[in-house]
């Protein structure tokens, strides 16, 4: 195994783009970055050397921002003048968005992998194919395809329940 260093130098801005581009928040990217290097440093035993470097990487990453947002969402408990805010109509437009991404949250649940991871990185943290196919070490059509069938299952699923 390479030296600690040597692969924080080689794979830290690949690691802090995947987060920036999950996150779209530099303060949030640079941490999730150095608490997945951590993570990384201290179970660098667990790597068995069947995919990159940077694909474990980037998966300790995407794990690692996912359990922040948990966390987030447990604690945002909003700001109450904020809410009381803006006319009936944003508001309701809010809640037929909301609404909307739920439906498509619960459908998206239920998929088989690795549509669902596919079409969450694309879709949600606005993944290029090329950055998918490095996560999952394949080839960016096969990021495409698994993509578009995850959406034409998404899109099957909305359809059956608006009949």
């Amino acid at each position: 195994m390479a030296d600690v260093e040597q692969i924080y130098e080689q794979y830290f801005q690949d690691v802090y783009l995947f987060a920036l581009s999950l996150s779209r928040d530099q303060q949030i990217a640079e941490e999730i970055t150095q608490e997945t290097f951590a993570k990384a440093v201290k179970n660098i035993d667990q790597f068995k050397g069947n995919c990159k470097i940077s694909v474990w990487l980037c998966q300790i990453a995407k794990n690692t921002y996912f359990k922040y947002m948990d966390k987030q969402k447990r604690f945002d408990l909003g700001n109450p003048q904020e809410k009381m805010q803006g006319n009936s109509l944003s508001m309701e437009q809010k809640l037929i968005d909301k609404t909307e991404a739920l439906r498509i949250h619960k459908l998206l649940h239920g998929l088989k992998e690795p549509y669902k991871e596919v079409f969450t990185l694309r879709v949600f943290g606005e993944l290029s194919f090329d950055h998918i196919s490095e996560v999952f070490g394949r080839t960016e059509s096969w990021a495409r395809v698994t993509f578009h069938r995850a959406r034409n299952i998404i899109q099957d699923l909305l359809m059956e329940e608006n009949r």
